[in-house]
């Protein structure tokens, strides 16, 4: 806004002396609003979008398997309130759910519309992607049908199932924190490496490299910067401790620093 401001004042300074700086001050103030009060509405219009298209694609998912479980509608409500939703949101949020669980949903235009609404961004898309699975997984497992729909919403975002099986990757090495007795320690270290996305032969150089990349890509901080609502930080957040927290379990495992 300032530089706006500045710009157009020296402009007018240059071109008519003081007149045309109180002119061009006034112009650029005006100026700066105009573009301040755009910036405002498409990110209003990209956080929206991400909401909406989260949630239809959400149902379609949920219902991928032949029917949607009380587990995964407990989830998803869960959600709601993860996200800060205020009432109007979560109604709004709702109506898209059921839209996506309708026969009739046409889930790759939905994925098409988000892609083209949204800031092309590697963390939005996988932020979105993460949030389907903590819905679908809700019942205690990735069904055969979920995973291949996921993957579909995936390829339409631009990316591969080698991301979607790095987040369910990601996601059980979660699960096993939480439930550590009753999971071997090599599934875990398994789920681990494939969380980082690196095999159980890469070096220790590589698994320090890929676990940098991954921490920086996926900072809380990029939330809002991509167009993500304030109320993803949480999520965001979530993500990077278990991310911290599979790289420390192959740091143990392999007795590096």
């Amino acid at each position: 806004m300032f530089v706006v401001v500045a710009i157009c004042a020296l402009v007018g300074l240059w071109l008519r002396g003081a007149t045309g700086f109180f002119v061009g001050s006034v112009v650029g103030f005006l100026l700066g609003t105009v573009l301040r009060t755009a910036a405002r509405n498409k990110l209003r219009q990209v956080q929206t979008g991400f909401l909406d298209s989260t949630f239809a694609v959400m149902g379609a998912l949920c219902k991928a398997d032949g029917v949607v479980t009380r587990e995964e509608i407990q989830v998803v409500e869960q959600i709601f309130g993860r996200l800060n939703l205020s009432p109007d949101q979560k109604q709004a949020a709702r109506a898209a759910f059921n839209q996506g669980k309708a026969p009739d949903f046409d889930l790759d235009a939905a994925v098409r519309r988000f892609a083209a609404a949204a800031p092309h961004s590697p963390l939005l898309y996988q932020m979105f992607l993460r949030l389907q699975l903590i819905a679908i997984a809700a019942d205690g497992q990735v069904h055969p049908a979920e995973h291949e729909m996921l993957v579909r919403v995936a390829r339409g975002l631009g990316l591969s199932e080698h991301h979607v099986l790095q987040l369910e990757a990601l996601l059980r090495a979660a699960a096993h924190g939480a439930a550590s007795q009753r999971v071997s320690t090599e599934q875990q270290l398994a789920d681990a490496y494939a969380a980082l996305g690196v095999t159980p032969e890469a070096s220790e150089a590589d698994i320090k490299r890929a676990y940098k990349k991954m921490i920086i890509e996926n900072h809380p901080d990029r939330v809002a910067a991509k167009g993500l609502p304030e109320s993803m930080r949480e999520i965001a957040e979530e993500r990077a401790r278990e991310i911290n927290a599979a790289y420390e379990l192959i740091k143990k495992a392999r007795e590096f620093s």
